[in-house]
Formats: structure tokens, sequence, C-alpha cells
């Protein structure tokens, strides 16, 4: 019961974060989700707390996202999200191993994320946008598909998706009702997969019902916060907590 009650302010705290930077609400969730109440039950009720998020951010905005842009990642990262149900089945009895490869890649996310914020590139040393394109379009697929498969596994692909994206959709507005777009449809297959396997048994319904209530109260509480704190701030707060939580899965 008390790793239940934790899991709720785990919920809580991380929405509050989510309001305030934008991001990072589901994969700063997930690791001390994970050790809580185990992968079962926290892959699929994290996984629905952000498609009702994200049906919130459409609602309000739908008629800035950019609909071309939106139907592409779904695509290719749909085709992650099946590839991860296989790779998922390759851990049966080892989810250990998933923990620890999620830590790892928390923390890498982390990092890259935190160095960025400290040290911003100089406009003059970007390459030009058409120098960026002529890279072609296999490395933008395969960081999608990638997205996707993390995605699947742990409801954890923003990051890399937001990597794509910053370099596709400079408006913020667009930028933000693009991604949380695609969270309602990607984590609607999610959400089918889940109930194929067999994840939403009644205890875990139950869960669900009472965490969306923390849910609605962080997301209130981080959107009035947002206007009166640094988001630089938190952002960086963020990124920290991240790399706190990766080092607690290798340790788990």
């Amino acid at each position: 019961m008390r790793n239940q009650i934790l899991f709720y302010i785990v919920i809580l705290l991380t929405n509050i974060i989510h309001g305030i930077t934008g991001f990072a609400g589901t994969i700063l969730a997930m690791p001390p989700s994970l050790m809580l109440v185990g992968y079962d039950i926290a892959k699929p009720i994290l996984n629905v707390l952000a498609i009702f998020s994200g049906v919130y951010v459409f609602v309000g905005n739908y008629k800035k996202i950019a609909w071309k842009e939106l139907a592409k990642i779904v695509v290719v990262m749909a085709l992650g999200i099946f590839g991860a149900v296989f790779i998922k089945g390759l851990f049966v009895g080892k989810e250990h191993l998933l923990y620890k490869l999620l830590g790892l890649l928390v923390i890498g996310l982390s990092v890259q994320g935190f160095y960025k914020l400290v040290h911003k590139p100089d406009a003059k040393t970007e390459p030009p946008a058409e120098e960026q394109e002529s890279k072609g379009d296999v490395g933008t697929y395969a960081l999608l598909v990638l997205a996707g498969i993390i995605h699947g596994l742990f409801v954890s692909g923003g990051p890399l998706l937001t990597g794509y994206m910053t370099k596709r959709i400079k408006d913020k507005t667009v930028f933000r009702a693009t991604i949380s777009t695609v969270w309602v449809f990607l984590n609607t297959l999610v959400f089918l997969e889940d109930v194929q396997a067999g994840l939403w048994v009644p205890s875990t319904v139950k869960m669900l019902a009472i965490s969306v209530p923390f849910l609605l109260a962080g997301m209130f509480i981080g959107s009035k916060l947002v206007a009166r704190m640094s988001q630089l701030v938190f952002m960086k707060l963020t990124y920290i907590l991240l790399f706190i939580s990766g080092l607690s899965l290798l340790v788990k």
C-alpha cells in the first residue's frame, strides 16, 4: 500500500514538472514507478495517463497541428512500437535487463540535455539547413523507428522524438500541439498491445482511476507555476532528476 501511495505522489510531482517544462513527464515517472509497482502496472497506467494529457492539449490546439508531419511520425514510430513487442519477448523472465537498458538511456539523455542547456551552440557554427537536409532521410527514419521501439518498451520515446521535431517545427504552439497528438495515436497502439498482453486486470484499472486526480492536479499546478518560475531552472532540475532516476535503475 505504501508503494502505491508513493506511486501516486510520483505521478503528481512529475506532471507538475511536465506542466512547467513541457516534456519529460512519463520518462521521469517511469524509473521510480518501475521500482514502486513494477513494469506490468507502471507501463500501462503511465501510458493511458499520457493519452489523457495528450487529448487535453489536442482539444484546445487541434487547429495548430502540423498534420503532414504528424502522419509521417505516427507511421514510422508505429513500426518501432510493433518491433518492441518482439523485443519484449526476448526479455521474458529477464525484466531486470530492461530496467538496466532504460537506466542507461535515461542517463544518456539527461547528460545530453543538460549539456545542451549549459553549452548552447553558436548560431554561426551550426550547419545551414540545406546541409542538414543533405544528410538524407535514412538517419531521420532510423531515429523515429528507435523512438518507437523505446516508446513501445517504456512509453518513453519523447526525448528522441523531441530531438527530431525541434529541427522540423520551430513554432512552439505547433510543436506542442503536434507532439501531444502524436502520443494520442501512438499510446493508443501501446494500450491495445497492453490489453492483448493481459496487463489490464481489475486492480490496475482501479489504480488508474485513482491516478487520474493526481495527473490533473499536477497539470493544474504546473500550468500555474510556469508563469512564475524560471523554465530554464526547472529544465536543469528535470535533467538532474532524470540522471538520478537512471542511476537508481542501474543499481536496482
